[in-house]
């Protein structure tokens, strides 16, 4: 078969708006296919596009993949990370037995009981000793929704911390409150679909291409199909998706508000919205127009280095395209004003009345497989069901559901996110931090500060995962986890859509599912409820998963009739899923009535500038009762300026071969292959000023570190210097001493809003490494 980490997205299919998008059956087999002896039903989680599979099995092992024609996602087509990613669970270095820090210092093996007895030990003794608000939870964006909601029961209703949070607050957390803020709740409202019928695209900081590479090929065949939509793409560099695009704004680094700002100022100036809409459905227009009718073109030019007259013609296609979908990402999420930024990209749909209708749709991407369920089931910072922490009938539902006490509940500030649980954890009022399939030992930011807190020895940390990693190095106890196809969940994608995925073979040697090591560390906790039954009254995933949907029952996200009989045999469903809608809901708000009264909303919402909390007195007093809110925010220079030491601007972010921090990705043959280490991406201008050429080793330094990797030259804008965040050191070829991850680079910052890290806009500066006479640096 082709090679597909060259071939990325595979052949075309080009189609027409309306048509369906042609099937393609993708797979990859290690083995004859007249062996396997069966296929399981699963969906992929290797990004956050959700693709329909089946697992192949010959002799109890995996050996293969196929996308499912059928599915709803990606009718049979998989991406390189579908393909070739199931193969790191047969890497000959997984975790197969609880591993201890002994009296020596050296993490040994042990049994499950000695391990357990050991967290779930601190545990008690800390609680004992400091109370419930010293212990922490920090979680995956790969996990099953069963998985996560276990979490949250545990810590919310169980133990009663507020601190558990999800990586997914590094990649979607401004996904997450830029739809709450405009629209009062979670929850993207369109549907795939809608990329079939729009007459307009625009790319807001997604590099869909590289990101989810199923879903940039839909879009990329619908461009080369006929009628094709025109697309508008705001990215520093130059992308895949940006070289198809019909107006490309390589946009300077923390300046998008400043540039959706004129894009809105034209679309008011020109006539482009729906009045009538606008004053039937949303409110704070007024506020708006007069802010942006001060960002001309040519202001926003001289801000974000873009040419005033692409400005006026990307504003043009979004604002007179009659279907019109847009998508957000990382280079807005991680940059500065985050959430502002979103947000402004929600305004330009509700400016035009585009929302709630085929063809006609924001996404406000999710970046991880999982991320969503992290959302609904509140493992992020949030609560469960998308409930309100402010409101104390949504908290005394919960309290009811989970037969505890609502004083049990910790709801009386908002719910810790990691950057404020590391900062507990420096100061020594957190002591016990739980981690699970994730690696912040290389994806937080200024990662010497955070290795720092993770080895103080008055912090218990627990790290479960399937592999040895930097975080596990630094762990107190490490539990073996099993992956996927070696357990059953179900999981939800960006467009609401959800799947099961079915147990295909038996994790390897002691691994433990992490519902499974959960449900241990519970009932050795002897976590009861009120009256005095397991908190945890399950026995398998399933069990999880009709309690979690029950308490959906009658919310936004309910997904009260998708039962793992009716997931088993769909192709896919979104929610809502309930029994007058049981094949799921395609669109959300199609009534144009918005999930923002006072008593349904998920957040009372904050000043998209400074972050400050709306109270709930204030919010009921000005009660948007179902319509959408529009907020308006001018645009602030960035914190951290550029100087004569370091002028250009830091950007991490994604390659399409690796995921995360290679955790997984980079014990996949082929992946690890095609993108075997780290480079730096320079504009033509910035390395001939520099004198550095493509292959040349340079060092790249900021003010809270370096790293060194091999130079890239071409398809950045000058001022800009990209780097992938993937890279650690777990797999750094022996005597190579050199720094490799990002995170070495960025600061210890986060959006106002969302509190996610800013990982876009470091100052830096580039050297060329001048080999020496023995062949080094």
């Amino acid at each position: 078969m082709t090679d597909r980490t060259c071939e990325v997205w595979g052949e075309t299919a080009p189609f027409a708006p309306g048509e369906r998008w042609p099937a393609r059956a993708d797979s990859y087999l290690t083995v004859d296919e007249e062996l396997v002896d069966r296929w399981v039903r699963s969906a992929c989680v290797l990004c956050s596009n959700g693709c329909g599979m089946d697992i192949a099995v010959h002799d109890g092992r995996m050996v293969g993949v196929r996308g499912r024609t059928a599915d709803r996602v990606n009718h049979g087509r998989l991406g390189p990370k579908g393909l070739y990613g199931w193969q790191a669970n047969h890497s000959p270095d997984r975790l197969t037995r609880p591993l201890i820090r002994g009296a020596g210092g050296e993490l040994a093996p042990c049994d499950w009981d000695t391990a357990m007895n050991a967290v779930a030990g601190r545990s008690r003794k800390v609680m004992a000793e400091q109370g419930p608000s010293a212990m922490a939870f920090y979680t995956s964006g790969q996990l099953f929704a069963e998985e996560y909601y276990a979490q949250a029961v545990i810590a919310r209703g169980g133990i009663g911390t507020n601190h558990l949070d999800g990586n997914t607050r590094l990649c979607t957390a401004t996904a997450e409150w830029a739809l709450i803020e405009s629209f009062g709740s979670d929850g993207n409202p369109g549907s795939y679909t809608d990329i079939d019928l729009c007459d307009g695209l625009f790319l807001m900081g997604h590099n869909v291409a590289e990101t989810q590479t199923v879903l940039w090929a839909r879009m990329r065949d619908r461009l080369r199909g006929p009628d094709r939509p025109r697309l508008v793409v705001a990215d520093p560099r130059s992308t895949a998706p940006a070289r198809e695009a019909d107006v490309h704004l390589p946009v300077r680094p923390g300046t998008n508000v400043a540039l959706l700002n004129a894009l809105l100022h034209e679309v008011v100036a020109h006539g482009w919205t729906d009045r009538r809409w606008i004053d039937a459905h949303t409110v704070g227009y007024e506020e708006l127009a007069a802010l942006v009718a001060e960002y001309t073109p040519e202001r926003a030019a001289g801000i974000c280095g873009v040419p005033a007259s692409d400005i006026r013609e990307a504003a043009r296609i979004l604002g007179t395209a009659e279907r019109l979908v847009s998508t957000v990402l990382q280079g807005v999420y991680q940059s500065h004003q985050a959430t502002a930024a979103a947000v402004q990209v929600n305004n330009l749909h509700l400016l035009r009345g585009m929302i709630g209708r085929p063809g006609c749709s924001v996404f406000q991407m999710n970046g991880q497989p999982t991320a969503q369920n992290t959302r609904e089931t509140g493992a992020d910072g949030t609560l469960p069901a998308f409930r309100n922490w402010q409101n104390e009938t949504h908290v005394a539902q919960l309290a009811e559901a989970w037969n505890v006490d609502v004083g049990q509940i910790p709801h009386e500030g908002s719910p810790t996110h990691i950057m404020e649980i590391l900062r507990l954890c420096a100061e020594g009022s957190v002591r016990f931090l739980w981690v699970t399939g994730t690696n912040p030992a290389v994806s937080l930011p200024e990662l010497h500060r955070v290795r720092s807190v993770l080895s103080r020895d008055d912090l218990f940390l627990v790290v479960s995962d399937a592999f040895p990693t930097e975080t596990t190095a630094l762990a107190d106890v490490v539990l073996p986890a099993a992956l996927w196809g070696e357990k059953t969940g179900c999981y939800t994608n960006a467009d609401r859509t959800l799947h099961l995925s079915e147990k295909a073979v038996e994790p390897p040697g002691e691994a433990r599912s992490d519902f499974e090591i959960l449900l241990d560390y519970a009932t050795r906790m002897q976590l009861k409820n009120n009256s005095g039954a397991p908190l945890l009254n399950w026995s398998r995933p399933q069990d999880a998963w009709e309690s979690f949907c029950e308490l959906t029952r009658g919310t936004l996200c309910d997904q009260s009739a998708a039962t793992y009989g009716k997931l088993r045999s769909s192709d896919g469903i979104q929610w809502p899923c309930t029994a007058s809608a049981p094949d799921g809901t395609e669109r959300l708000y199609t009534d144009h009535r918005f999930a923002t009264a006072a008593g349904e909303c998920e957040d009372f919402g904050h000043d998209v500038v400074t972050g400050a909390q709306n109270q709930p007195g204030e919010y009921r007093d000005h009660d948007p009762d179902g319509r959408a809110v529009i907020k308006s925010a001018p645009y602030l220079e960035p914190r951290e300026q550029t100087s004569t030491g370091y002028p250009l601007r830091l950007a991490t972010g994604r390659r399409v071969h690796h995921w995360h921090t290679r955790t997984k990705t980079a014990r996949v043959p082929q992946l690890n292959a095609a993108a075997p280490g780290p480079y730096v991406q320079m504009s033509v201008e910035d390395a001939g000023q520099l004198g550095v050429r493509d292959g040349d080793m340079v060092r790249v330094s900021s003010p809270h570190g370096t790293v060194e990797a091999v130079a890239t030259v071409g398809g950045a804008r000058p001022g800009t210097v990209f780097v992938p965040f993937h890279y650690g050191d777990f797999d750094q070829p022996e005597g190579d001493t050199r720094m490799r991850a990002a995170n070495a680079l960025t600061h210890t910052e986060w959006d106002p809003v969302s509190k996610q890290p800013l990982y876009k806009v470091t100052p830096v500066r580039v050297e060329k490494i001048t080999p020496t006479a023995d062949g080094g640096s």
